[in-house]
C-alpha cells in the first residue's frame, strides 16, 4: 500500500468516527419567557447552532411567547441583536441566519391574565400531531398556571412535551405542588425537568473523564484524592435578572442545583448504564 493511499484511508476513518448530528423530525417549539435572559442568551443561539449543524428541519417552527408587545419582525431583530451581543461565533452568516429566523415567530400573552387570548398561540400551531414542546423559561410559580392554561386551550395534545427549568419551586412543598399540578396535564414521560448547566461541554465530559480514562479511573477515589473544590467563575453579573434573584437568590440559583449536580457527577459510583434511571439512582 502506498503512503498516499494509507494516508487517504486514515483520513476516511477519522471522518467516519467524527460525531455526527442526527436530524430530528419537524417540530413546534413554544418558548415561554421568550424576551427573558435565558431565551435570548442561551436558547435561541443554541437552536441556531443546531440548525447550522443540520439537526433542525426548515419546516419546524419556533414560537416565542411573552407579555411584551412585539411583532414577529421586532422579535426577530431582538433575537439577532442578542446573538451578536452574547455569542462570539463564526457560524453567523446572513444566509443561514435568514433561513433560521424564518422559522421564528412571536405571540404576546400575559399568562397570569385569566382573559388572555390563547387563541393567538393556537392559530400559530398546526392541527396535526407534530411533536410540540413547551419550554417554560419562567419563574416556577407559573409552571402549573401555564400547564393548566395550555390544557384549557386544547394545546397540550398527546404529542406535546413540557420542559421545566430549574429551580423547581422553593422547597419540598412547592416542588411537590408543581409536580402534582403539571402532572395533571402532562404524563410523567412527557415532563422534562432540566438544569441547563449540565449542557456545558466540561460537565458533559465528566463521566467520560472519570470512567473512560484508563489513567484517571483507578485513581479517582478517596485514597488518591484529599478533597474536592468546585469553583464556578462567571464573567456576567445579575444584569437583567434582578427580579428573579430577588426571589430566588444566588444560593438557590447556583448551589442546590448546578453545584450539587457537579458534585454528584464528580463523586457518584459507576452507574450500571448511562440511561436516565441508572444515572439518577447513582446521583441520589
Amino acid at each position: 500500500m502506498s503512503s498516499k493511499t494509507k494516508h487517504d484511508n486514515q483520513d476516511e476513518d477519522a471522518e467516519a468516527t467524527k460525531s455526527s448530528f442526527i436530524p430530528v423530525e419537524p417540530f413546534e417549539l413554544v418558548v415561554f419567557g421568550a424576551s427573558g435572559d435565558l431565551a435570548r442568551r442561551k436558547l435561541l443561539p443554541s437552536l441556531y447552532h443546531r440548525f447550522c449543524d443540520g439537526q433542525i428541519p426548515k419546516n419546524s417552527k419556533i414560537i416565542g411567547v411573552s407579555r411584551t408587545e412585539m411583532t414577529d419582525d421586532d422579535y426577530r431583530k431582538d433575537v439577532r441583536a442578542a446573538y451578536e451581543e452574547y455569542v462570539d461565533d463564526e457560524q453567523l452568516t446572513d444566509e443561514t441566519w435568514s433561513e433560521f429566523i424564518a422559522m421564528v415567530e412571536y405571540v404576546s400573552i400575559d399568562v397570569v391574565d385569566d382573559g388572555a387570548n390563547w387563541d393567538a398561540l393556537a392559530s400559530r400551531l398546526s392541527d396535526g400531531d407534530r411533536i410540540r414542546i413547551f419550554y417554560l423559561a419562567m419563574p416556577p410559580r407559573l409552571f402549573v398556571t401555564i400547564a393548566e392554561r395550555l390544557r384549557d386551550a386544547g394545546l397540550a395534545h398527546n404529542a406535546s412535551r413540557v420542559v421545566l427549568e430549574k429551580p423547581l419551586g422553593t422547597d419540598f412543598a412547592s416542588a411537590d405542588a408543581i409536580n402534582e399540578g403539571v402532572g395533571q396535564v402532562f404524563d410523567e414521560n412527557r415532563i422534562y425537568r432540566i438544569d441547563h448547566y449540565l449542557g456545558k461541554e466540561t460537565v458533559q465530559n465528566l463521566l467520560v473523564l472519570r470512567f473512560g480514562n484508563i489513567l484517571l479511573e483507578p485513581l479517582w477515589n478517596s485514597n488518591a484524592i484529599s478533597h474536592i473544590e468546585i469553583s464556578v467563575a462567571e464573567s456576567i453579573g445579575v444584569e437583567g435578572r434582578g427580579a428573579y434573584y430577588d426571589g430566588a437568590g444566588a444560593l438557590r440559583d447556583m448551589v442546590q442545583n448546578h453545584l450539587l449536580q457537579l458534585l454528584c457527577l464528580t463523586t457518584l459510583e459507576p452507574p450500571s448504564s448511562t440511561n436516565a434511571e441508572d444515572l439518577r439512582t447513582e446521583k441520589i
